[in-house]
């Protein structure tokens, strides 16, 4: 199994230490106090940790697809970047690369399209379908592969995604942004282009490494 850093928890580690720096803090916290920014911190980093869950689940089931030949790379950033990929994907053919973004909304509300916008329930949430399109696309750039394609990919684990799959757009971007339920994830990559070509498939990772790095190795 691939060994992931994950930097959504790592993010709420960080808010609920930074709300109890300080020795008059860490007094009220052995006295069993929480002030109100703690109590503040603690609501951030639960969403925070809430989404942690989604990433880790999301890892878990890409794990299976290394002993077919495909490289994975978990929570990594573009060099002079500071936004997390959560997970980037070669498969055996070297013919293409996948941005997968998680997301974990809330379980009792339905993912569907809404006059062509992705919705959770009532609230509108195409801006992050557009960002990992956005992804997608500064990756492309950065890898400067003419011959590979760069496929982008939103998971959404708790809230019930309608049919299972929603086929997205977003100005600015050559074809759909796929925003799928977890079950359907491994489905979909399957669908990748079919063929085995392991040298062409190391040197589109060794490319895919010269431009991403660990997303804990600054900035």
């Amino acid at each position: 199994m691939t060994e992931t850093r994950n930097s959504a928890a790592a993010q709420a580690a960080a808010i609920r230490a930074g709300a109890r720096r300080g020795l008059w803090r860490r007094l009220l916290v052995l006295l069993g106090v929480r002030t109100a920014g703690m109590r503040r911190a603690d609501a951030r980093a639960f969403l925070w940790a809430h989404g942690a869950e989604g990433e880790a689940v999301t890892a878990r089931m890409l794990d299976a697809l290394e002993a077919r030949g495909w490289a994975i790379r978990h929570d990594v950033r573009l060099r002079g970047r500071r936004f997390n990929l959560d997970h980037v994907l070669v498969p055996p053919c070297g013919t293409a690369v996948v941005v997968v973004d998680t997301k974990r909304w809330h379980r009792g509300r339905t993912t569907a399209l809404v006059n062509g916008r992705v919705h959770c329930g009532t609230e509108d949430r195409h801006t992050k379908v557009q960002k990992v399109a956005e992804y997608a696309q500064l990756v492309d750039q950065a890898l400067n592969l003419p011959d590979v394609s760069v496929w982008p990919l939103l998971v959404v684990h708790g809230s019930q995604v309608a049919g299972g799959q929603l086929e997205a757009r977003v100005p600015g971007w050559d074809g759909p942004v796929y925003v799928l339920a977890p079950e359907l994830l491994l489905p979909r990559l399957a669908g990748a282009p079919k063929g085995w070509d392991p040298k062409r498939a190391e040197a589109v990772a060794a490319r895919v490494d010269s431009v991403l790095l660990p997303y804990t190795e600054g900035t």
